[in-house]
């Protein structure tokens, strides 16, 4: 369990990093209409701190093929002289002849792309892939358009150059370079700024839910075996004691004996935590390093060698150490008391239960429940790894409902068309429309913090008809001169209602609106905002345009689609695009949910070994009088019956009432999501941990029915 907690935490907690020094990612990437090449150099030579840049022609929309697959979307990047921005993680990079291209690995992993293979760009003459790439300032395919890269020499291209690549000296000082860059770009349009910083925040929530998550289940997990071995080794030193009394009693000394117990339980750790080790690491690193991939972040590699050494010791560690101390305290007694048997702790004096007096079930019942606090710590343990495998079923359901559900977002328009603001009335008129109106969305980012990059989305009328991510604080807008900011904007810009909303739009101009309210969403992080479509129109008549359609419930929704034209699309959920991003999350969630079960089933079948261990005697008296394999799994059931049944309680509560809410309320900045579990996961849970108990009973009911009745009776 530790080990998949580290493989997952680190790729995702440090993969950002890793990527960014391996490509050597600029501080600044800034996007403009085509200029020529000079003017643009001579503008960015002139800011301060500047310690390189790079230009390029970016073209968007292009035909890319290659066998067996084609996309019209691709993204084709014209390289020119200077520092690259991207690694090469196969192959090589371009040498600056023509007929080569770069690939990312993402694009070359999902299409099956070798080395050397062939790729023709809008029907050219085939070139040959030399080498793949990989840069975290976008995420790769499937999750994006194809993006290759291509080089300057032999390509035939129209003049200027449309992309910078910014390395600064000192990037602390980036928001007054980027002041200085908009104010001496006078004459450059669409100009758009990506920093390293904004890229970088895309990931952060959601990599922080999924490694908080993992570091509390190996806590857990953690827990639940220190409570486990220290129990066993209490047991184990209880069962030696005439021996360790023996040895006191011919001069061996305590510190010998302390040795002699912890090195066999390092014999036994030593193996077991490296097996742990590398059982973790194969269920977890496929699913984290394709992750990573889509996200053009490489996987952890040989930076996991020593976190994965630390948890190899701390597996280790708590065996030996839960087997030293018993082993310790025993070997400080009297060797007297030690040869007549004497326990740890008084606990004879306790009441035993009558197998004449109670039944079998009940007996095993009351046998495991008189070590109270052995009990209560392993059901509590069990009940949080049960309520973490609930969670994580209902955080899959989730990620499902975001992929295909619009609505989960907010969103209650069912499809999109790309039509002029004047063809609203006829697209109203169509039979099945409830509601149609022009969506206008714009690029900004924050006047203050330009790191801080902005979706702006603007409707001509209220946008809850059309788009309605639950409000979180305040109100909606009610006057022109409002907005409502997402939830990730308002924590970033520390945004409450009635604050001023200063933003610079791609077109330059600026807009300052008043704060009506903070409203959850999903897009952009939570980084987007809400204004009134005359006051971004205003400032930037250029925004991107698109009108969205509500269908009335129960109409004909494939007719409108076809009434709309080739232009009509449905509307998307978070993740539409993301399919394999959403089959990798659920792979590392069942993954861990996997390992969470073994936990289970350890602590079970440990609870059950100690039952007998320590009750040895009471066992062999039942098995004396005639009672066989089958009376002593009656028996071990009801230790496990009461091990289950308040584990599978606090499980079902700590999901509903403390891990669900608790992670729905760091989501809220983005979706409204349920995650309380279902009556379905809750019914394949604790018919999980029925088949868990009934493996752990029947394992243990076999191996203490090979015990001789005479040796257990001898049992202190």
């Amino acid at each position: 369990m530790l080990t998949a907690a580290l493989v997952v935490s680190d790729g995702l907690g440090r993969g950002f990093d890793r990527a960014a020094g391996a490509a050597d990612l600029p501080d600044a990437i800034v996007r403009f209409d085509p200029e020529p090449a000079g003017q643009v150099a001579a503008r960015i030579a002139a800011l301060p701190d500047l310690a390189a840049f790079s230009l390029r022609r970016e073209f968007t929309g292009v035909e890319l093929d290659a066998p067996g697959h084609t996309s019209e979307n691709a993204a084709v990047e014209i390289i020119g002289p200077g520092r690259r921005g991207y690694a090469i993680v196969a192959g090589r990079d371009l040498s600056g002849r023509p007929g080569e291209v770069l690939v990312e690995r993402g694009l070359a992993a999902a299409w099956g792309m070798p080395l050397g293979g062939r790729i023709e760009l809008d029907g050219s003459s085939p070139q040959r892939v030399v080498g793949f790439t990989e840069s975290p300032d976008n995420v790769s395919y499937p999750l994006a358009g194809p993006r290759v890269y291509v080089a300057q020499v032999g390509v035939s291209v129209p003049p200027g150059v449309n992309l910078a690549e910014i390395w600064l000296r000192d990037p602390h000082r980036l928001d007054e370079v980027l002041v200085q860059a908009r104010a001496t770009s006078y004459g450059v349009h669409g100009l758009r700024f990506v920093t390293r910083a904004g890229v970088r925040v895309l990931l952060d929530q959601a990599a922080g839910i999924v490694i908080d998550l993992l570091v509390a289940l190996s806590l857990i997990a953690l827990l639940t075996a220190a409570v486990m071995l220290a129990a066993s080794a209490r047991a184990e030193v209880q069962r030696r004691l005439q021996a360790i009394g023996l040895r006191r009693a011919v001069g061996a000394s305590r510190s010998y004996l302390t040795a002699t117990q912890g090195l066999e339980a390092l014999i036994v750790a030593a193996p077991a935590a490296t097996i742990g080790l590398i059982a973790g690491t194969l269920a977890t690193y496929g699913p984290t390093s394709r992750l990573l991939m889509m996200l053009n972040e490489p996987a952890p590699g040989a930076a996991l060698a020593l976190p994965l050494a630390a948890a190899w010791m701390a597996a280790v560690a708590i065996p030996v150490t839960s087997a030293a101390w018993p082993a310790w305290r025993a070997a400080g007694r009297a060797p007297v008391a030690l040869l007549r048997g004497a326990e740890l702790a008084a606990a004879r004096s306790r009441r035993r239960a009558s197998p004449i007096r109670a039944g079998l079930t009940v007996l095993g019942a009351r046998l495991a429940g008189a070590r109270r606090a052995r009990l209560v710590a392993t059901a509590t343990a069990l009940g949080s790894s049960t309520g973490f495998v609930l969670l994580m079923l209902a955080l899959a359901s989730a990620l499902v409902s975001l992929e295909t559900d619009p609505g989960a977002l907010g969103k209650r328009y069912q499809l999109t068309a790309q039509l002029p603001p004047a063809a609203v009335g006829q697209v109203r008129a169509i039979p099945g429309v409830q509601a149609a109106a022009p969506r206008y969305a714009d690029e900004a980012v924050d006047s203050f913090s330009l790191q801080e990059t902005i979706d702006v989305i603007a409707y001509p009328g209220d946008h809850t008809e059309f788009e309605a991510p639950p409000l979180l604080g305040g109100s909606r807008i009610a006057r022109p001169d409002e907005a409502e900011v997402g939830a990730g904007l308002a924590d970033a810009l520390g945004l409450v209602p009635g604050s001023t909303l200063a933003i610079q739009l791609a077109s330059g101009g600026e807009l300052r609106l008043r704060v009506a309210g903070v409203v959850g969403s999903l897009d952009h992080d939570g980084r987007v905002a809400y204004v009134p479509a005359r006051a971004l129109l205003a400032r930037d008549p250029s925004a991107s345009e698109q009108l969205v359609v509500r269908v009335r419930p129960g109409a004909d929704l494939t007719r409108v689609t076809a009434a709309l034209g080739a232009t009509a699309a449905p509307a998307a959920g978070a993740t539409a695009r993301g399919v394999p991003l959403v089959d990798t999350l659920r792979a590392i969630l069942r993954a861990v949910a996997i390992v969470d079960g073994l936990v289970c089933l350890y602590a079970l079948i440990q609870t059950c070994a100690l039952t007998v261990q320590e009750r040895r005697r009471t066992l062999s008296v039942i098995r004396a009088v005639g009672a066989g394999t089958p009376a002593i799994t009656r028996l071990l059931a009801g230790a496990a019956l009461a091990l289950v049944a308040p584990a599978a309680a606090i499980g079902i509560a700590l999901e509903r009432w403390l891990l669900g809410p608790a992670l729905a309320r760091l989501a809220a900045g983005y979706a409204t999501l349920s995650l309380g579990a279902g009556a379905g996961a809750i019914a394949a849970v604790l018919a999980g941990l029925v088949v868990a108990a009934t493996v752990a009973v029947l394992w243990v009911a076999r191996r203490a029915g090979r015990e001789s009745v005479v040796s257990g009776l001898a049992a202190p």
